[in-house]
């Protein structure tokens, strides 16, 4: 079905997909090629909202190298089913059948309900050859944030750990810093990059007061930042305190917390009540209300107890875990989990991909397995 100029061609889909890694939140990230044969006549990806598509980008990449007239009868490798309706912009099914392209090769469909497949029919009604599927996974893998707030309401959750080899992320005492070396935390903020948000909870700020922000990778924009703090007790000189932060609380009844929510919007942070009926934030409450502000992957940097939580709440997609060549013996662990009786009970994971670095520590990818 597929050739290999084909494969070849939409890997450079891909490739041009991922520059706008960064940046297309909370749209998909989307690279297109148009070619003849083995020839490529251009290359566009989407760079932000409210930009030009990747289709019309790569059009015009084309028409500026072969004219108009060079484009007729070309296929266009698309890493995401081209949108047939208004958005920001005007459709990308129009931009191709106007560009008079004869093949359309998609990697996947669109999660989004506005188009789930219509975009593909609506190029077949024009008389244009659509095939779908080429390089699905690797196309799947690039938006899983924005595959999961299309069709769960959700983000999709990594949540990254930092650990020595018999599992502790801190002393007893609570220092951590640094389990892992340098190689490790540069790749880390390089995954917070990619994340619409980062989210930690108050017993982290309290002991580490983090920025969360992104430092020691070049980014065109700083994720949001999100704080769990039930009862408001985050001090208001903390690092995570700044304009545009996120912070979910239990409820706002007591005056006191009241109080303190009205003194962080003062600093332009914003405050969302969300009890749970133990009067603590409802996480999946959490989730929903991030997707609906757009939120496609959302980061978490948080200690064992709201890391317990998360999981335990079925909340974590991914885990991103750096393990450092070292024992530290009695100490804090990755996650406060309840005890277990069997074996059965135990939280399952399917290995994504292990990789050794720089430094020595080792980066693993695991998927949590829905329960």
């Amino acid at each position: 079905m597929f050739t290999e100029f084909d494969h070849a061609h939409m890997r450079r889909a891909l490739a041009a997909a991922r520059q706008g890694l960064f940046t297309t939140t909370p749209n998909p990230r989307v690279g297109c090629v148009i070619a003849r044969g083995d020839e490529v006549l251009g290359v566009g990806f989407h760079r932000r909202a409210g930009e030009p598509h990747a289709e019309v980008m790569a059009l015009m990449d084309a028409r500026a190298k072969v004219g108009p007239d060079g484009i007729v009868g070309a296929t266009a490798y698309v890493t995401l089913e081209p949108c047939n309706h208004f958005g920001r912009t005007p459709p990308c099914t129009g931009a191709l059948r106007e560009a008079k392209i004869a093949r359309v090769v998609a990697a996947m469909e669109d999660p989004n309900p506005q188009v789930a497949g219509r975009g593909l029919q609506t190029l077949r009604d024009f008389g244009i050859d659509v095939r779908c599927g080429l390089l699905r996974s690797e196309a799947e893998a690039l938006n899983r944030g924005f595959i999961s707030r299309m069709t769960r309401g959700r983000p999709w959750v990594r949540m990254k750990i930092a650990a020595s080899l018999d599992g502790r992320t801190a002393l007893e005492n609570g220092v951590s810093q640094w389990i892992t070396g340098e190689a490790a935390r540069t790749d880390g903020h390089a995954w917070r990059a990619r994340a619409c948000a980062v989210l930690t909870g108050l017993g982290t700020v309290r002991a580490d007061d983090p920025q969360l922000n992104v430092r020691l990778v070049e980014t065109p924009r700083q994720p949001r930042r999100v704080l769990i703090d039930a009862h408001l007790g985050v001090p208001l000189e903390a690092k995570i305190v700044a304009t545009g932060t996120l912070v979910f609380a239990a409820g706002l009844h007591d005056p006191t917390v009241a109080l303190k929510a009205d003194a962080l919007a003062r600093r332009d942070v914003e405050v969302v009540s969300l009890p749970d009926a133990s009067n603590k934030v409802d996480l999946p409450a959490m989730l929903t209300e991030l997707g609906k502000r757009g939120i496609n992957e959302l980061h978490v940097e948080a200690g064992e107890k709201l890391n317990g939580s998360l999981l335990r709440e079925g909340c974590v997609d991914e885990l991103l875990i750096y393990l450092a060549p070292c024992l530290l013996g009695p100490g804090r662990g990755m996650a406060a989990l309840p005890e277990l009786t069997e074996l059965d009970g135990r939280l399952a994971l399917d290995t994504h991909s292990v990789e050794l670095l720089a430094d020595g520590d080792v980066r693993l990818l695991a998927y949590v397995r829905p329960r």
